[in-house]
């Protein structure tokens, strides 16, 4: 029997769930997809959220050949007979064929490259996905010539959807008399994953007998789930769990429990620059003013691991590790940053003040671009106070330095050249 998640994966655009900024009517896919002139691109988002589904919805759409390949199990003698194959389908004024690479994230620079004449050259239309920031994996003679569309989480309704239209259409378990009483648990170890969703909605109800009601608790979700872990995982995705542990554990200040999910990533075979990258957003996200030299010592770690790879770069990621993780913690950046960008969306774009306005043009100048900037450096203390922010957000304090010594520098610093001003 097929897994649930097969029997469920939608065959046409108006049964896929989630992306309506991509495949909503007027959306710039749904445009793309309805006039049959779609281009190479990549897709971006997280697992399990209908990336494969998309892309098979494409094809069946625009009735074309679909041909697959898994950047873990291929490799450049696959590309180009598979390349090879689609030439071979093209006569007449038949649409190109659509060459979907899974984990596109993981194909070498080699693989990239031979894909590069069949994309320019319209012998097939490439489809990516990947996990990962493209702008970090990609080529950018690859990158160049594929639009980039990132995919959302799906919501909490949209899998709760999900769930109910399996128990309403799956011929196994509309057979079944199943009641939920709770989605938390199955919401919470699904992870926003669909797939694992479907694995874990598949697990809870496949021990019940069709003459007996199937209760879905989070109590059983929770049992089944720690009974069966290695089957609910199955799809391979239990990286994102332990690379979310090794986080947390950094964030928490045990280098003990990080350098154990250090090892547990590096001895289960993963890429060690995706790990040296969540390095670097742990350094400056949860460390950050507290400690500068982490993001320092993270970026070392990053170019030193490109330089040598493993077996070598094991040391140099445990180093930075341990140094991450026994730091002083602060996420008063990344608070500042999410506050700023939260004002932006509600305040609009308000007029930059005349006084810090470019003056490059003789008629700027007339209309008092620049006037009346003090220009810091010529100012005792290299201070002078004047006002920096647009007239409506003035005295907004969008950075907040937290308690540990180097903020608390900076806190008193703040405070004898604003005095009152941001309240600090």
């Amino acid at each position: 029997m097929r897994p649930l998640a097969e029997r469920m994966r939608p065959q046409q655009l108006d049964e896929y769930v989630g992306q309506e900024h991509l495949v909503g009517q007027g959306a710039v896919l749904y445009d793309a997809i309805r006039s049959g002139n779609i281009p190479s691109f990549i897709l971006w988002g997280p697992p399990g959220i209908g990336k494969t589904t998309l892309a098979k919805i494409i094809a069946n759409e625009l009735q074309r050949p679909f041909h697959t390949l898994s950047a873990i199990n291929s490799g450049v003698k696959d590309v180009r007979e598979t390349i090879q194959k689609a030439k071979s389908q093209r006569f007449f004024d038949r649409p190109n064929p659509i060459l979907f690479i899974d984990e596109i994230h993981r194909f070498s620079k080699s693989q990239q490259d031979s894909l590069l004449g069949a994309v320019e050259e319209g012998v097939i239309t490439l489809i990516g996905a990947t996990t990962e920031n493209p702008s970090f994996e990609v080529i950018p003679a690859l990158l160049s010539r594929c639009q980039v569309y990132v995919l959302e989480p799906l919501s909490k309704a949209e899998l709760i959807g999900l769930v109910d239209k399996a128990l309403r259409e799956d011929e196994y378990l509309k057979a079944q008399d199943i009641d939920i009483a709770s989605y938390d648990a199955m919401l919470r170890y699904s992870g926003g994953d669909a797939r694992k969703l479907y694995n874990i909605l598949e697990l809870v109800t496949q021990f019940g007998k069709a003459s007996e009601a199937i209760a879905i608790t989070d109590e059983a979700v929770t049992k089944q789930i720690q009974q069966n872990i290695a089957r609910y995982d199955k799809s391979g995705e239990q990286h994102y769990d332990i690379i979310s542990a090794y986080i947390k554990s950094i964030r928490g200040s045990d280098p003990n429990a990080a350098v154990y999910w250090l090892a547990r990533m590096i001895e289960g075979g993963e890429d060690v620059k995706f790990i040296a990258r969540r390095l670097l957003i742990a350094a400056s996200e949860d460390i950050g003013l507290a400690n500068p030299n982490a993001l320092l010592m993270a970026t070392t770690a990053f170019q030193s691991v490109q330089a040598v790879g493993l077996p070598e770069a094991r040391i140099i990621l445990s180093q930075a590790t341990i140094y991450v993780a026994s730091s002083p913690k602060s996420n008063s950046a990344y608070m500042a940053i999410n506050q700023a960008q939260a004002l932006v969306k509600k305040t609009g774009n308000l007029p930059v003040p005349l006084h810090l306005r470019n003056a490059p043009t003789q008629l700027m100048k007339e209309l008092d671009y620049g006037k009346d900037y003090k220009y810091a450096h010529d100012y005792p203390g290299n201070f002078a106070e004047q006002n920096f922010l647009p007239d409506e957000v003035q005295g907004t304090a969008l950075f907040q330095p937290q308690s540990n010594a180097a903020e608390e520098k900076m806190r008193k610093q703040l405070k004898q050249w604003w005095k009152d001003r941001y309240g600090y």
